[in-house]
């Protein structure tokens, strides 16, 4: 066998072993929940950013109203 030969094999090979390496990296990656893109989006410098942070302040502050008045049993405030 030639040099070429065999060198071009050797390359086959490793192109094949990068390439399934880089399904496994990607099945490993965790996935972020959407809290966590929009934390992410809100942090940064695009524009928009404070809208996304202020919509989030203001769901969570809905959200913590309504677990305090189930728990002290209010209807209406």
């Amino acid at each position: 066998m030639s040099l070429r030969i065999v060198s071009f094999a050797f390359v086959l090979l490793a192109a094949g072993a990068v390439a399934c390496n880089k399904d496994e990296s990607a099945q490993n990656k965790p996935q972020l929940t959407q809290r966590e893109k929009d934390s992410i989006l809100a942090n940064s410098l695009i524009p928009g950013a404070k809208a996304v942070k202020k919509t989030m302040t203001v769901a969570d502050s809905v959200a913590a109203r309504q677990g305090r008045m189930i728990d002290t049993g209010q209807q209406n405030p």
